[in-house]
């Protein structure tokens, strides 16, 4: 199964549909509570919801997620009202429209939930019908809308962000230690449909670092992304020095990237970063482990580009 570690946890919905054709006559029968297996709805309800639970059981890549909320509904289709319903002349005139709306917050959307849901009470509807309707017909099987995830970070790629890195590190700077964070935030941001305009290595020293994040802030970087120094070691210079030449913090920012942290290792909790504006650039500490940089920059990206809009006045 695809691997969705890296993945935030959002809201998923999704919307499936699926017909079920039938006569005339049997929609009389229906609506007169005269089938001979019983009450149609509520067995085709109870069988949608129970086709959606089992769905990681049928489709191998499924992964298993939770349900927070499904709802099954039916309505009733003729050919002249719904004619958008009927483009094939050889189905039936009339039938039966299910609908599935469901929400998941997690790291994977539950889309495939909603459509096995409209397809299992589909076919329980289908076997409720065919003693009497021989000429049933199940179509129309289609997701009408999800949101969520990726389809829903795609708004926040609709302005090219310019990005700088800094990395922060005595070793480093002096040539006995190979940057792998900065290069690895590089691809990273790229990755993302980001420019990254400039990359520079200098010791964790406060007026270095203070200098060159004044130097971007004065060229209207976008996003500086500082990786190194934020740990409790006696030369973590990176979080004191950024923290004093910040004008609005962004603790949201680095609660979630120390969130997204934790659930994956205990020490997460040692990171001191910090985010936060200077004029119009956000400034962003990232550890100096590929790992915590990676999974720092999983937690906020893409939505972390929205704040360009919001610094120059856009508000959310």
């Amino acid at each position: 199964m695809r691997d969705i570690s890296r993945k935030q946890m959002t809201l998923r919905t999704a919307h499936a549909i699926a017909i079920v054709y039938c006569s005339d006559e049997t929609i009389s029968l229906i609506e007169g509570n005269q089938l001979p297996k019983g009450n149609l709805f509520d067995v085709a309800r109870a069988a949608g919801f129970i086709g959606a639970k089992l769905t990681p059981q049928l489709l191998p890549h499924c992964h298993p997620v939770g349900i927070d909320g499904m709802d099954i509904s039916f309505e009733y289709l003729s050919r002249v009202a719904h004619p958008t319903y009927f483009s094939d002349p050889d189905l039936p005139s009339h039938g039966v429209l299910i609908s599935v709306t469901a929400k998941s917050i997690g790291r994977t959307g539950i889309e495939m939930e909603s459509l096995t849901a409209a397809s299992i009470a589909a076919l329980e509807i289908y076997d409720m019908l065919k003693p009497i309707d021989q000429k049933l017909e199940i179509g129309s099987i289609k997701l009408r809308k999800k949101t969520g995830g990726k389809t829903d970070s795609r708004r926040y790629l609709g302005m090219t962000a310019t990005c700088a890195i800094l990395v922060c590190s005595d070793s480093t700077a002096a040539g006995s230690r190979t940057d792998k964070s900065g290069v690895l935030i590089k691809k990273i941001l790229e990755d993302h449909k980001a420019n990254v305009i400039d990359y520079q290595i200098i010791p964790d020293d406060k007026d270095l670092i203070q200098s060159q994040i004044r130097e971007w802030v004065k060229s209207d970087v976008h996003f500086i992304f500082t990786t190194g120094g934020t740990g409790l070691g006696p030369r973590d210079n990176t979080v004191a020095a950024v923290s004093e030449i910040l004008e609005r913090d962004a603790n949201g920012i680095t609660e979630a990237m120390r969130a997204f942290g934790q659930m994956r290792t205990p020490m997460a909790m040692m990171s001191r970063s910090v985010a936060g504006a200077i004029k119009q650039s956000l400034v962003i500490t990232l550890p100096g482990s590929t790992t915590g940089a990676q999974e720092s920059l999983d937690a906020i990206l893409p939505g972390v580009f929205h704040a360009r809009k919001m610094m120059l006045g856009g508000g959310h």
